[in-house]
This record gives C-alpha cells, structure tokens and sequence, in this order.
C-alpha cells in the first residue's frame, strides 16, 4: 500500500476534509482521505449544529432528512434569564444526529470515488522531487491538512498553527424533549461562560447541551455543566439532575486563519487553519466552503490551468468578528447585557451573526389556557 500514488492525500474525515475530497474525486482525480479514527462518529468535538446555508453544501446536499431537525428561531438569554426570540423567515438552523452525520458522510464519499482509510493516523511526509511522501499511506502531487486545531500536518511540516482556543463541552440526553423544542437556546452568562456562551438545542435523537469558555495556555479550568444547567433549568425543562447519555469535549479554535496556510504543494484547510469564526466559533460552515474551494482550486492546479497559490482566494478577513472576540474578551459584564439585550442596537448586532441581516424580534408563543 506505501507505494500507492495519488493526485491528492488529504488528512482528516471532517466537513473540511471531506469536502473539499469531493471536489477533488467529482473531477476525476485520484483522492485518498485518511483519518485516525475507524468510526467516524467516534470522539466527536463538533456541535454539529448547521447553518442553513452549510445544507446548500454540495457534500450535505443529499444527507438524509432523518439525521436533521429544523430549529427556525434562536431564543437568546441574559444572565438574568430574560430572553428574546429571534428568526426569519424562511431561515432555518439545523440540529444533527452528528456521529450517524459523519458516518455517513463518510460512505457519501466513498460513492464519489474517494478512497478513504479509517484507522489510519497520519505520522509524518517528506518532500521528493514530484510529490509529497506520507509514511504508510504513499505518495501523492498534494498534501492536504484537514485534521484539527492541533494539526499534526502543521506541526510536522513547519505550518502555521492555531494558538487560540475556546474550550467546550457538550452533554447528549436521548429521548428527552425541551420545553420549547423549535428554538435554538444561547445563554450569556460571564459566570457559566467567559468569552462565550452556552447553548441547549433539541436534536432527532434528544437534546444536546453545551458550554464553552476562553482557554488560557496552562489553564486547568473546566466548563461547570452542573451549574449551568441547574440555572437554566426552569427556562428549558430539562432535568439538571438527569445524567447525560453521551458527553464530548475538546478545544475550538477562536483566533481566525493562520499563517502560513500553504507552501510547496501542502495546504491546511478547515479548523486546521483556522477557518473558524472567532466570535461564534462556527467552523461547520466555513469548513465546508474552504474545503471545497480549495478543492476547485487544486482541480486547476492540477490540471495546469492555474499556479499554486491555492489558499488565498478562499481566506475571509473575519475583522468585524475579530474586534467583536477582543470585546467578549475584555469586556464582558452581565450588567450591561441585562439591561441592552432588547434593546435595538444590540438585536442588530445579532441578527447580523445568526441572520446574515435577515433576522428580526419574534413575539413569543401563545401558551395554551
């Protein structure tokens, strides 16, 4: 198997990686993805929590409606609990069964035409004359790191790295129902979560609860679950006492795109080079359009129709989320926040990161008498 030879290797089954292993198979070129895990729904560090727009993606275009739940409004809480109740219309967020979402993202590939290797951890790749090495697995003209915030293809090979992190852990209850099942919940809450937030959301197989906090280099402090979901009990009906089915942690990246992203035919894509909001922390979306663009992108280099600048074209500035991540993080007061939360300016701002500026104030449900 060393001596297989591919157009592309790319490292990491994620959105990012599978992504843009489509494009790359879809216009007939030789792919392997390999990835560490042999389950791809195994050790999860991702919400799965989907965008509208992440749906429209050519990988999730034919994804079974069954391992998705519509969520059409965001309810979003002050420290305080009082909320507001977000939407618009015809905009939808999407809840997943995530671990049965990349299993089958997986075999969606593999019909693409994609060789994929599970169980097959990355371990180091070596430049010759016409292509890159990759111990194991066999040589190919690119190399493609989609394996992480701790990229071991970055480290090995001398690319930029992500340096800054939230941390998050997330809590999966099966079978269980919110109290209002159709909204996305997001708390602030500097207590619960500094530089971030918390987040409760109806899934097809439950309900996922998650928190995330600004991690410090060295830092040994953890998300306290139990406290969090013992306050926002009375506003989600979820039992604070119920032990969860599942639980998933890990480190998110939050500093935007690294650099350098690329050289000499090996290039970085998704989580793996920072492709990630630095305020929301939403890296499904972006993975999914910087995989498949730099996919396109080695499609014309490969083929000789382009040179080999591969990633520049596809790296958004974030800067509005930027100094919106340096506010989160040094001047963030729940005072302020229960008193502004309706107020117009602040709904503006909102709308602006979950509508794209479509979004607008829902009154609330009418409770039945």
């Amino acid at each position: 198997m060393q001596d297989q030879r591919y157009d592309a290797i790319v490292v990491g089954a994620g959105f990012a990686g599978l992504a843009c292993a489509r494009e790359l198979a879809t216009h007939g070129l030789r792919v392997c993805v390999i990835d560490r895990k042999q389950d791809l729904g195994e050790r999860m560090h991702t919400t799965g929590i989907l965008v509208q727009e992440a749906c429209d993606a050519p990988l999730l275009a034919g994804v079974p409606r069954a391992l998705l739940r519509a969520v059409p409004h965001v309810r979003l809480y002050a420290p305080n609990l009082r909320s507001v109740r977000l939407g618009a219309d015809g905009y939808r967020f999407y809840t997943t069964d995530t671990p049965a979402l990349m299993r089958w993202m997986g075999e969606y590939v593999e019909t693409c035409g994609v060789e994929l290797r599970r169980g097959q951890a990355f371990r180091n790749a070596t430049r010759t004359l016409t292509s890159w090495h990759v111990d194991g697995v066999g040589h190919a003209r690119v190399l493609v790191g989609a394996d992480g915030a701790r990229s071991r293809v970055a480290h090995r090979l001398g690319l930029g790295q992500v340096t800054q992190f939230l941390y998050g852990v997330e809590y999966e209850f099966d079978g269980v129902a919110l109290r209002e099942p159709h909204a996305l919940h997001c708390f602030i809450n500097k207590r619960f979560a500094p530089g971030y937030l918390g987040w409760m959301a109806q899934t097809p197989t439950g309900v996922q609860a998650g928190l995330a906090r600004r991690h410090h280099p060295g830092g040994t402090q953890v998300p306290d679950m139990a406290g969090f979901l013992h306050h926002v009990a009375p506003m989600t009906g979820l039992s604070a006492t119920r032990r969860p089915d599942s639980i998933r942690a890990g480190l998110i990246p939050c500093g935007g795109p690294v650099r350098p992203m690329q050289r000499e035919d090996v290039v970085l894509i998704g989580d793996a080079a920072g492709m990630v909001s630095p305020l929301t922390a939403g890296g499904i979306h972006a993975g999914l359009r910087h995989g498949a663009t730099i996919g396109r992108s080695l499609v014309r280099a490969l083929s000789g129709r382009a040179g080999p600048h591969m990633a520049s074209s596809a790296v958004p500035a974030f800067a509005f989320k930027r100094a919106l991540r340096w506010a989160f993080d040094h001047a963030q007061f729940d005072a302020p926040v229960n008193l502004l939360l309706a107020a117009r300016p602040t709904r503006r701002v909102v709308e602006q990161l979950c509508f794209h500026r479509r979004g607008g104030l829902v009154p609330d449900p009418v409770e039945p008498d």
